[in-house]
């Protein structure tokens, strides 16, 4: 059993430096190993298999960032639920009542924007919601 702070989280420490090393170790070699062959089809931006079209610079519209921003939104109050998972057992119906209530309005919030129609994309969709 380790009895300093040094001792505890000296393993931690060589994992981490273990880590780097392997990373570092890995892209010394795929860059003195690999290929350097530049061409004009190697050089074009890649889309999903698809030939690009027009320019890398053109404007996003406002919904992209939107639903860029709910993602993340979501995504982070997804992450509270781990918490509490592993205190649901000592909290018991506590901690039932206060994840209902926390799914509850993530879901209302959700409900809101789907109504509001932030989540439509097809292009008729904001002709019909002008009438």
């Amino acid at each position: 059993m380790p009895e300093s702070y040094a001792e505890q989280y000296f393993p931690v420490l060589v994992q981490a430096l273990l880590a780097m090393a392997l990373a570092a170790g890995l892209i010394a070699v795929s860059y003195l190993l690999g290929k350097r062959v530049r061409n004009r089809v190697k050089d074009m931006p890649y889309e999903s298999g698809m030939v690009p079209t027009g320019d890398a610079r053109h404007r996003f519209s406002v919904k992209f960032y939107l639903v860029a921003m709910l993602f993340i939104l979501f995504d982070i109050e997804a992450i509270f639920l781990y918490p509490w998972v592993v205190v649901y057992r000592e909290l018991k119906m506590f901690a039932f009542v206060e994840m209902l209530v926390f799914v509850i309005l993530i879901l209302s919030g959700f409900f809101y924007i789907w109504k509001k129609g932030a989540l439509d994309w097809s292009p008729d969709s904001t002709a019909d919601r002008k009438r």
